[in-house]
């Protein structure tokens, strides 16, 4: 059961987004990106209050990911990723630092304790994710 509304079309847009913002920390770091999209689409708070659909989450802008504005983002989407991204839209997949997480980036160092004030939940391979407070943005916290 899936945790967003999605068609095949948000599947793919997904999968590519996983692959082209991750591919280099593995199966997991995909993952790691997938639990950050969904979680911008469950939020409806912060700057994801108008955020309901993968589409939007993916070219929201401000905001959104630096991976779409690369040629490597619009390449088709592959069964593998198209699987990792299935999976994080079923809601199965938390995996931690990226469990509730909204924000990731690739600090050239360590990562910052507060990213746009938002707390970081941890590092995996090259990204670090940050996750609002339960008060700043329930909903991302909710289970369906």
């Amino acid at each position: 059961m899936a945790v967003i509304k999605t068609n095949e079309k948000d599947v793919k847009v997904l999968a590519r987004l996983m692959r082209a913002e991750a591919e280099g920390d593995g199966q997991l770091g995909m993952l790691m990106v997938g639990n950050v999209g969904v979680n911008r689409v469950k939020a409806r708070c912060l700057d994801f209050k108008d955020i309901n659909t993968i589409n939007r989450m993916v070219f929201q802008s401000p905001g959104g990911f630096e991976a779409t504005q690369k040629g490597y983002f619009y390449q088709r989407a592959r069964e593998k990723e198209i699987r990792l991204a299935r999976k994080s839209i079923s809601g199965g997949e938390h995996n931690h630092p990226a469990s509730y997480a909204l924000w990731f980036f690739m600090p050239e160092g360590s990562c910052p304790e507060q990213w746009y004030g938002q707390w970081n939940t941890g590092r995996f391979k090259s990204h670090c994710f940050f996750t609002p407070t339960n008060a700043d943005c329930p909903s991302v916290f909710e289970t369906f």
